[in-house]
């Protein structure tokens, strides 16, 4: 009798993991008449990230280099995602976690300062393929709003909370002793704090003159040589934005009503005009009424036409639930383009870097909230570009994922040729904007696969080739049903709320392109890959009823050497029959009974046109019994060389003939036990009442993956797509079907020839042989059934089985067999030849001698065991406390070894057959179920998993692609020349030189200005200084890092002669002011008067 116990494992993940009562199972030895020789050593292993793929997960701001035409993007978890080209991306990470609220380029000299929710300003290096902090300044006493850089200035201006303005050298990161007081800046007579700085910018023309905008509405054109304010501007409605005319005599603001105002500099009493683009304008003369904050202004002049006037918000309060808009304002034409989610922040691209002169816009970035758009300003329309990112991977919530590293080199040109028919039209016709960077010169050259399964039904197949990611196709699968028009017509049988074609797992063999689907409603969607368009007129369909206790019409009787299982009319259904027969009874509906024989999705009676790429081949669905309904599927696979589809839930497996579109076998899972194995089971009798935890369940896979950790135990059950052994409580008294293997193998200890079986797992541990009887190939396939015949228990191991897997006598993987891919809907002749090529089956054995082994997994230990005799030769605990959540045989270094996933954040590889440990490390705790549901292995050393709703991770396990990492990213900097400045005449002299730099050295730099307080901000040297000192090679970054490590050879010299340097300037300060008073006091007085 085993025994059950429920531990908690991590952050409140509840999960159940049975243990036999014996003792801890400690790792074989090998024996030595046996032993394979094995190549692979742990100095082969090495776990890394290496690329991030997808759209940035809740985006805070965003940043635009437009010499260097690199797009920065900052997330409220402090991640920092740059693209340039398609295929030129990287992703880096602030240690605190705090939210980006801002980010600025050094323009054109390969660096970024971002700006954190923690008050803290870092200043990145880009010109390194991983980007790195250089220096970090955190402030103590002040909130950070602001923040602005000049372009081809090292002066960084700092706004805050309270109104100030503080001033930082980039090249050393520290503050000038020169600050902008708010009570300086506001005029003497205003009794409110003005608020916030929501703006700073100086004015093109005027480097001088700082334009600093604080929240409740004033604006102060402020002196910085004069050290006051020369204009102050007053309105009544809070700010949120300004813009420069690029000539310096005009700017815009935008205000929380919705209204624009445009003021002349040298005109401060009023504005120059008020105006609101979104308000209704009364007739008799009044304001209008007032609207939607206008977030952001931009203001871009063009040299041959009306300037560019861009703004987000603003919209009047009346249309609630419109969608968000950004209006673009040109001449007299206003244009107002609507955007599928809420604008996080705009930025107009522009011609010329120099803000003195006429800007040329000719594009908008649009960074949403789920999204990034790019708008063309040079067409009539506003067409959007085609984005080259891979930014749509959440276009539907993932709610499974498979990866195939070292595929067969046609599938990806065949997979792309048939997608780009998919692809939508009335994109602007020029070439994406944001192009900077070049691509990794990588010396991985497989081809590589992922495909990710949606919440919608959808399934994406993406080129991974490279580091780099590109959609290659997508499949609908929920075409195949009818949909429910309404609320009201949504049928009653559905077992989730919502998202009834999600996807919960899927098999597919790259070889023959063959692909089966299964989806939350307990459905299994068989798929055949062609070129041609076709029209189905029927969609041919298979019911199975399965349901949890015997039944004698449901499956054969189990034998321990029972003759090849033939289909009776009770296990079978002709898919041209319009009403399924499985029990003598009708399907039931009614209220007045319980549903029975009822699928939980209508397939669609039309004809279906499907078009090239995967077209259906047969639909199998699970029905309600006696008003429960169908379990879910935990367990999938599918064989193109032996036609066979088959499946598993709680209550047992089903093998469908998809050629002969025939169910073979139904069989719970306690029958699949001989009667002559100890561990046969007792027959169970069915639920009485409806439990709830299937529609939990349902629920779980098919959302976003945005569930807190510390939700309810129960409902924090989750599927794998390859096992599902800790889906809840209920799996004390059910065992599930966990895992498949086809294979030609020995199916029992007699036999001396290979044949093709099946290799059936479950959540107890057990693993199963069942022997396949095949028909001979062509016609006859199509006529003679299958045979199927299970030959009981082949080995038992501790937790739920998760993977396994075949080796010959020299440690080489044997894969299932497969028919090579032909089209379907092509002549006979090519079909003939493609079936001429069809690989040739598995050498016979020796008598009396092992010559395989099969690897078992589980989520506790693996095992290794010789076949034909079926005896353990290895075994390994590969966890005690935790347990595996996913498990792979992979090819690496042109070997095999087994790969594992713990909940605890392990990962671990170990040998084959041998099982040593090669590698563990703690790489990641598991705190969602998303990262539990798509982590997965493959080969040449890769792995990925969802790091948010929205982002992919890959990581490497191998050091040869660590060793190569840094060749095959790719390179953010490149050398270019900056633009010319402007040719200004006589104005050239007096705002545009180069002078300006050495004026703001002369106001801000220590000479002039002193010291800042040191208790006002920390300086804190970044890990990547002396990287950066390798990489910068001149600019502001090369002398930064110069700079930077010239003072930590002095630093604390440095520091202690500087406090004893203004401890004896204070000292003589305060002498010669006693002497001074002593003078004023006696400075009238004659001689005989002291």
């Amino acid at each position: 009798m085993k025994k059950f116990n429920i531990r908690k494992v991590l952050d409140g993940l509840t999960a159940a993991s049975s243990s036999s009562s014996s003792a801890t199972a400690q790792p074989g030895a090998p024996r030595e008449n046996d032993v394979v020789q094995e190549t692979l050593q742990t100095e082969q292993f090495q776990l890394c990230k290496t690329v991030r793929h997808g759209f940035p997960y809740q985006p805070s701001s965003m940043a635009f280099d437009p010499v260097q035409k690199i797009l920065a993007i900052g997330t409220q978890s402090g991640a920092l995602r740059l693209f340039g080209r398609a295929g030129v991306e990287c992703y880096c990470q602030h240690e605190s976690g705090a939210a980006v609220i801002q980010l600025q380029f050094l323009i054109n000299e390969g660096a970024l300062v971002s700006a954190l929710a923690d008050d803290s300003i870092h200043l990145w290096n880009l010109r390194q393929k991983i980007p790195a902090i250089l220096h970090s300044l955190k402030f103590n006493r002040e909130r950070i709003t602001y923040c602005h850089l000049p372009f081809q200035s090292k002066w960084l201006y700092i706004g805050t909370e309270r109104g100030n303005i503080h001033i930082v050298n980039v090249e050393s990161f520290t503050l000038s002793g020169y600050v902008i007081m708010w009570n300086k800046a506001i005029e003497l007579s205003t009794k409110t704090h003005p608020g916030p700085v929501v703006h700073i910018s100086d004015n093109p023309m005027d480097e001088g003159k700082l334009l600093i905008g604080f929240e409740c509405g004033v604006v102060v054109l402020w002196d910085l040589k004069s050290k006051k304010a020369d204009y102050r501007y007053n309105y009544d409605e809070a700010i949120h934005s300004v813009a420069w005319h690029h000539e310096g005599k005009q700017f815009v603001c935008s205000h929380s009503d919705g209204t624009l105002t445009t003021w002349n500099v040298r005109a401060p009493a009023k504005p120059a005009q008020i105006i609101t683009p979104h308000g209704k304008q009364p007739k008799d003369g009044k304001k209008p009424e007032p609207c939607k904050p206008i977030l952001k202004v931009e203001y871009k002049t063009t040299r041959a036409g009306d300037p560019f006037m861009v703004l987000s918000g603003g919209l009047s309060y009346d249309t609630v639930g419109r969608r968000a808009c950004l209006t673009v304002m040109h001449g007299k034409s206003t244009a107002v383009l609507e955007m599928d989610y809420p604008i996080v922040d705009f930025l107009t691209l522009c011609e010329t870097p120099y803000p003195n002169d006429y800007q040329e816009a000719y594009a908008v970035v649009v960074l949403l909230e789920k999204d990034l758009v790019v708008i063309d300003l040079g067409q009539i329309g506003y067409p959007i570009f085609e984005n080259p990112y891979p930014l749509g991977i959440h276009e539907s919530p993932v709610t499974c994922c498979e990866y195939f590293a070292d595929c067969p080199a046609e599938l990806i040109p065949a997979l792309y040729s048939i997608g780009s028919r998919q692809k939508r039209q009335g994109y602007s016709k020029k070439e994406w904007p944001i192009s900077g960077g070049n691509w990794g010169q990588g010396a991985q050259s497989y081809p590589e696969i992922i495909i990710t399964g949606h919440a919608d039904g959808s399934i994406k197949f993406w080129d991974a080739s490279a580091l780099m990611l590109q959609v290659l196709y997508k499949l609908k699968t929920a075409k195949v049903f009818e949909r429910a028009r309404g609320k009201d017509e949504k049928p009653s049988t559905d077992i989730v709320e919502e998202d009834p074609f999600a996807i919960q797992t899927l098999s597919w063999c790259p070889e023959s392109r063959m692909l089966c689907v299964a989806g939350v409603s307990a459905h299994v969607i068989v798929y055949r890959f062609s070129k041609q368009e076709i029209t189905t007129e029927v969609v041919e369909l298979l019911e199975v009823r399965m349901q949890s206790e015997f039944s004698d019409v449901d499956s054969p009787d189990p034998g321990g050497e029972q003759t090849p299982t033939l289909p009776t009319s009770g296990t079978s259904s002709s898919p041209q029959e319009s009403e399924p027969h499985f029990q003598p009874c009708t399907g039931s509906n009614s209220s007045d009974g319980p549903r029975d024989n009822i699928p939980c999705l209508q397939v669609r009676s039309s004809p279906l046109k499907q078009s090239p790429g995967y077209q259906v081949e047969l639909v199998i669905q699970l029905v309600w019994v006696s008003g429960e309904p169908p379990q879910q599927i935990t367990s999938l696979a599918i064989n193109s060389s032996y036609g066979l589809v088959v499946f598993g839930n709680s209550n047992g497996l089903a093998v469908v003939d998809y050629l002969q579109k025939t169910l073979l076998l139904n069989m719970g899972t306690s029958e699949l036990y001989s009667p002559s194995e100890p561990y046969q089971r007792q027959p169970r009798s069915p639920r009485k009442a409806r439990q709830p935890s299937g529609a939990k369940m349902s629920r779980k896979i098919s959302s976003s993956g945005e569930h807190k950790p510390d939700q309810d135990a129960k409902d924090n059950s989750f599927t794998r797509s390859r096992s599902s052994s800790v889906t809840s409580i209920d799996r004390e008294s059910r065992e599930a079907i966990s895992s498949f293997h086809f294979c030609e193998s020995y199916s029992r200890k007699t036999e001396s020839l290979v044949s093709p079986c099946l290799l059936v797992g479950t959540t107890q541990g057990f693993v199963i042989m069942v022997a396949l009887s095949l028909p001979p190939g062509g016609d006859q396939r199509l006529q003679q059934p299958v045979g199927i015949s299970s030959c009981g228990t082949l080995m038992r191991l501790k937790g739920g089985i998760l993977t396994m897997a075949l080796l010959d006598s020299t440690g080489t993987l044997l894969p299932p067999s497969y028919e090579p891919w032909h089209d379907p809907n092509a002549s006979d002749e090519e079909k003939e030849k493609s079936r001429r090529r069809r690989p040739a089956s598995s050498p016979s054995s020796q008598e009396g001698q092992d010559i395989q082994f099969a690897v078992l997994c589980s989520e506790k230990q693996a095992k290794v065991v010789a076949l034909p005799s079926q005896t353990c030769i290895y075994k390994h605990s590969i966890t005690e406390t935790s347990f595996v959540l996913r498990a792979d045989v992979v090819q690496i270094a042109g070997t095999n070894c087994i790969t594992c996933f713990c909940a605890n954040g392990h990962i671990m590889t170990l040998s084959l057959p041998s099982l040593r440990p090669l590698l563990d490390v703690n790489y990641l705790p598991l705190t969602d179920m998303r990262i539990a549901r798509t982590f997965c292995f493959s080969n040449m050393g890769q792995a990925l998993y969802l790091t948010s709703p929205t982002e992919i991770q890959r990581i490497t396990y191998s050091q040869e692609t660590c060793d190569n990492l840094q060749e095959m990213l790719s390179e953010l900097f490149t050398p270019v020349e900056t633009p010319e400045a402007p040719n200004r005449g006589f104005f050239k002299g007096l705002f545009g030189g180069g002078a300006q730099s050495l004026d703001r050295e002369d106001l801000f730099g220590e000479t002039a200005a002193g010291k800042a307080s040191r208790s006002l901000a920390q300086h804190i040297p970044g890990p990547g200084s002396m990287e950066g000192m390798k990489g910068a090679a001149s600019g502001v970054v090369g002398e930064l890092a110069r700079a930077r490590i010239a003072l930590d050879e002095r630093g604390q010299k440095l520091g202690e002669l500087e406090e004893r340097t203004a401890a004896m300037m204070a000292s003589a300060e305060s002498f010669s002011k006693h002497a001074h008073d002593m003078m004023l006091k006696y400075k009238d007085k004659k001689w005989y008067q002291l």
